[in-house]
């Protein structure tokens, strides 16, 4: 008799864990499109449970046993993937252990702290709890960038070409703080001891492999550019750099740098102020700020596009020649303008 007995608790013991394992196995969850679940700091679990029902993320019993049997009692503050049909004990068992989806922050070229801050934030390209606003406030905050050794001038320079990872509830400073660690490593001794010998800081070198990073898209042509603009440095020459007055103007659109525009007030013009700006005017890529690192030893002094339009510069040692191959480049200027000009004439005529 007592065997009966046990044998029967048993079998239903079995019965209830099998029926429980159902439960919390089976699909429970429901997002086909694809949207994230964001648990605020502070989201209690009654707040979180009212929050799954209303968005239908999931029905039934099954969450509620889950939560119990994995003891989650307590959300941990994130952005997370719900994958469409997956079961509440694996809905559970990832917001208990907190395993939210990670923000990947790829920075290219950004050009200005506004655009940068533009893309960071809530519902932006990179979506973090902070918005816009809150980026742009700490980028210009001078005490909170002291300790990176940056201000907000030379901030960018820490943002080096990359893909960094973040968690969604990560603040601005952390944002930061994962650049600076990117841009301390990139910064080795022997990279420490070449902007040495060119009597440059690192911010120095960054700024000026911005300029180099928006003089033209040919490699070749970069590190002939540092060079020219290291000799201008060397010999007290103004930079007169054209992408300084671009971005005093913030028109990185103008094709043509005219007089009125060299008279812009700003201290990024290096046409009226000598030496470097303030800061860099884009993230330069790695490469470029080796390539100011390793410039070559040159005589050149000046640099223009080529005639040919091919992208390439020509570069040259003095005045002369140089204003020589500039009026080169502005005579097949005019004339491919004229030419163009010519066809769309004829186009409208022709209509």
């Amino acid at each position: 008799m007592l065997k009966k007995i046990i044998i029967g608790a048993v079998l239903l013991l079995a019965v209830a864990a099998g029926f429980v394992a159902f439960k919390v196995m089976r699909p429970a969850v429901h997002n086909k499109q694809n949207s994230f679940l964001y648990i605020y700091p502070g989201t209690d679990m009654a707040t979180l449970t009212r929050q799954l029902k209303d968005s239908n993320y999931i029905s039934g019993s099954g969450y509620g046993l889950a939560c119990k049997l994995l003891r989650f009692s307590n959300p941990r503050p994130g952005r997370y993937k719900l994958k469409d049909g997956m079961s509440a004990f694996a809905l559970v068992r990832m917001l208990r252990n907190g395993n939210q989806e990670q923000v990947k922050v790829v920075v290219n070229k950004e050009r200005t702290k506004e655009a940068f801050a533009g893309k960071v934030g809530t519902g932006r390209r990179y979506d973090f709890i902070f918005d816009s606003l809150q980026m742009m406030h700490y980028l210009n905050n001078n005490d909170s960038l002291q300790k990176f050794g940056v201000d907000s001038n030379t901030v960018m320079a820490l943002l080096l070409p990359d893909t960094y990872i973040n968690k969604w509830n990560s603040s601005p400073e952390k944002l930061v703080q994962q650049f600076y660690n990117a841009y301390t490593k990139f910064w080795t001794e022997e990279r420490k001891a070449k902007a040495k010998n060119l009597n440059m800081t690192p911010l120095q070198v960054v700024t000026l492999a911005s300029i180099v990073e928006e003089e033209t898209n040919v490699k070749a042509d970069k590190i002939n550019i540092a060079s020219t603009y290291l000799n201008r440095l060397n010999t007290g020459m103004k930079l007169q750099a054209c992408p300084t007055i671009k971005f005093a103007l913030k028109d990185f659109g103008l094709t043509r740098i005219l007089n009125a525009h060299l008279e812009t007030k700003s201290p990024f013009n290096t046409y009226q102020h000598e030496g470097l700006p303030p800061g860099p005017i884009c993230t330069p890529a790695r490469e470029t700020i080796d390539m100011v690192l390793n410039a070559p030893k040159t005589g050149y002094l000046y640099f223009v596009a080529s005639s040919q339009f091919d992208g390439s510069s020509i570069f040259t040692t003095n005045y002369n020649d140089h204003m020589k191959y500039a009026k080169l480049y502005q005579q097949e200027l005019n004339r491919r303008t004229a030419a163009r000009k010519e066809k769309e004439k004829n186009a409208a005529l022709d209509k």
